[in-house]
């Protein structure tokens, strides 16, 4: 079989230096003794080094092409090569309900999805690594007052501590992207509950950065609808200020200040 045509409608971008993908594989060491989900193989320039860690490793693919190529040159791998969407996978069936490391050279157009799927599993993925366009990786790892910080940074640093790795230049990829990529490492960290209305959380993250360049008085309007809200409510001294000045545990606060009011207005 000959190699692979990647796919523009699918995002396939493969990388073709070994060294990078040997790095990539290595940035599943800080979470060992637990198997490996890898999504997106392609013709497994990532799978190979991952295959030498000896600990269980599967690979889950959506082009059927590339399964048949990953199927004929890793036959030790061919019953944990999964021909399926990842978006649409049960992963507490994955691995038996044990957790597993999330890591590939993830298509862009779905990294953003990808990462959400993760947090809905996030007592599964212990830790997530891999390559994905640089500019999201600034955003995940972005720290209040940037103006890449915005809501996968707020969502995805509640639950995990983000390590930008390091960039990775166009030319090692057939074809090459028109863009930088970037490695990066997500690690649970000790939270548990983040002490409010984590739905409600949720909503207003994504809400406010809706509306990033207005000040919260203005934003939270849309989740306050018709209530009778306090004049009070909107005085408070977070209400001047635009979603990118506010931490994950100021977030958390102004969650309780919204679901309190909530609860008191008619």
């Amino acid at each position: 079989m000959k190699t692979v045509r990647p796919k523009k409608n699918l995002g396939q971008h493969f990388l073709t230096d070994l060294n990078i993908a040997k790095a990539i594989a290595d940035t599943v060491d800080a979470c060992p003794d637990i198997p490996v989900l890898e999504i997106g193989p392609g013709m497994g320039v990532l799978t190979q080094f991952l295959m030498e860690k000896d600990r269980l490793l599967k690979a889950v693919e959506i082009d059927s092409e590339s399964v048949e190529w990953l199927n004929s040159h890793y036959p030790a791998l061919r019953e944990n090569i999964i021909g399926d969407d990842f978006l649409r996978m049960d992963l507490s069936s994955l691995f038996d309900g044990r957790q597993f490391v999330l890591t590939g050279n993830y298509p862009y157009d779905i990294s953003s999805q990808i990462f959400f799927k993760m947090l809905d599993n996030k007592e599964l993925i212990p830790c997530c690594t891999g390559m994905i366009q640089r500019e999201v990786a600034q955003r995940i790892a972005s720290a209040p007052g940037n103006k890449s910080y915005g809501i996968l940074s707020v969502l995805i640093q509640a639950w995990y501590d983000v390590e930008y790795l390091f960039t990775v230049n166009e030319n090692v990829f057939n074809p090459p992207p028109k863009v930088k990529s970037a490695v990066i490492r997500m690690t649970r960290n000790s939270t548990e509950k983040l002490g409010c209305d984590e739905a409600l959380f949720k909503r207003i993250v994504k809400t406010v950065f809706g509306q990033r360049r207005k000040m919260l008085r203005v934003s939270l309007r849309q989740i306050m609808g018709d209530k009778a809200v306090a004049q009070e409510f909107w005085q408070h001294e977070c209400m001047t200020r635009r979603p990118e000045q506010l931490s994950v545990a100021e977030f958390v606060e102004l969650t309780n200040l919204v679901d309190a009011e909530l609860k008191s207005a008619v």
